[in-house]
């Protein structure tokens, strides 16, 4: 048998002094609550991420297709939907390009292998975006008028209806979508009439459409400024046929392949005149500001694991003093440095593990807690959501749970060079 291991079995499961106890159980103490800590840190995050992901990309997609000229001079360019290139979006199942050779975690100048991407195109859509105002009698709200057909994805939109139609599968010519935000301002409800206006040749161009359903997808940016129509509405106003859209909405499999897919769009399929762009470029701020979450997330990780870690080691420390007797003794019988601080660590690493356990119960407790009851609230004007998402990743939560483990060990290796420094005819008058 192991010695090291069979007396740190020993002295684990002996009965040690109250004041013993009480330093063990703050040492298991502050590693629960770093470990809940992380849990519950990663979830949100994460839970956070993936939920404002799905709004953005349920509204507009990963990757848009627009005429190049259409930043230049902001008129709307039609593009072709009836064109080849149109049909080679959809088809296109994954993207091999190559990334640069590495050893050791370091480029290798000059080399490359080849790679996969995650995945391919899942779906696309065309749009038309056109200015507008939209009145009610009592107000008026200007707004972006995007026109969709029956191509649109309504799977992703439907989960933000509130209101109206439940499960739209297509719109028709005088049918109309509106925000909440421009709901509650104009006093629209469903089922009534607005008069929503254009400007065509300077001159302004009324249409009488129908409320059939009120949106909130909590993004105040695009909530207060777009609606949702019919494309040919826009289609007549600019005198366009049915094969002309003013852009092209791409859905991913996986976001990791926007800009790989986004390249080899632009690179191989789209002619000259037509541009392609990721949403993150088009909409830069948004997911600027999630970047900010991944910094939180790491400083928080880092400052549990910093806790935990002082606190184990003043704790390890303590322990060794107070056996400082029986390290003498072992010591004079034979016994190595090492097998000595061996006695300790295995004995720390229980306290740890026994740390993680009660620190996974509560940090999944409150993780399921607050995705199935929501108690946790945010301001949704500031936070784009009304309640704190949750997420687990099962993956991650082993990666913590081992990275921790393992990081606290490394770190509790140090303390333990005291026993180097204690001598058996010292530590035996030390009692």
């Amino acid at each position: 048998m192991n010695f090291s291991y069979f007396v740190a079995k020993r002295l684990a499961f002996s009965k040690g002094r109250s004041f013993t106890k009480t330093i063990v159980g703050i040492a298991i103490a502050a590693i629960t609550i770093s470990l809940a800590v992380m849990i519950l840190t990663n979830a949100m995050i994460t839970g956070f991420k993936r939920e404002i992901h799905n709004k953005i990309f349920g509204f507009w997609g990963h990757i848009h297709i627009t005429d190049t000229n259409i930043n230049r001079d902001f008129e709307l360019r039609p593009i072709s939907v009836s064109a080849p290139y149109y049909t080679q979006l959809k088809q296109i199942k994954s993207v091999q390009y190559q990334i640069p050779a590495k050893m050791w975690g370091r480029e290798i100048e000059g080399k490359y292998q080849e790679t996969m991407s995650y995945g391919g195109v899942q779906h696309v859509q065309p749009f038309i975006i056109m200015p507008g105002l939209v009145e009610s009698g009592i107000d008026f709200q200007t707004i972006l008028f995007k026109g969709i057909d029956n191509q649109f994805d309504w799977g992703r939109m439907n989960r933000f209806m509130i209101s109206g139609k439940q499960n739209l599968e297509s719109m028709g010519e005088d049918e109309i979508i509106i925000s909440k935000i421009i709901a509650d301002k104009l006093q629209i409800k469903v089922n009534k009439e607005v008069i929503v206006s254009f400007v065509k040749n300077k001159n302004k161009v009324r249409r009488k459409l129908k409320v059939v359903g009120i949106f909130n997808t909590g993004l105040e940016e695009y909530d207060k400024r777009f609606v949702l129509g019919n494309m040919n509405q826009l289609r007549e106003l600019l005198g366009w046929n049915e094969n002309q859209v003013a852009g092209i909405e791409v859905f991913l499999d996986d976001i990791r392949d926007s800009e790989i897919i986004t390249d080899y769009i632009y690179n191989s399929i789209l002619p000259s005149n037509l541009y392609a762009e990721t949403i993150q470029q088009k909409f830069p701020s948004i997911f600027e500001w999630l970047k900010l979450q991944d910094i939180n997330e790491k400083v928080i990780l880092q400052l549990m694991g910093i806790v935990a870690v002082i606190n184990m080691m003043t704790v390890l420390l303590i322990l060794i003093l107070e056996r400082t007797h029986m390290v003498g003794i072992l010591k004079s019988l034979g016994s190595t440095n090492w097998q000595v601080q061996k006695i300790f660590l295995y004995q720390a690493s229980v306290i740890i593990l026994l740390g993680q356990l009660l620190g996974n119960v509560i940090g999944l407790g409150l993780a399921f807690l607050q995705k199935t009851y929501k108690f946790i609230k945010l301001d949704e004007e500031n936070y784009y959501l009304d309640t704190a998402p949750i997420y687990l990743d099962w993956q991650t939560v082993l990666w913590i749970n081992f990275g921790a483990f393992i990081f606290i060990l490394l770190f509790l290796v140090l303390p333990t060079f005291i026993i180097n420094r204690i001598k058996p005819i010292s530590a035996l008058r030390f009692n």
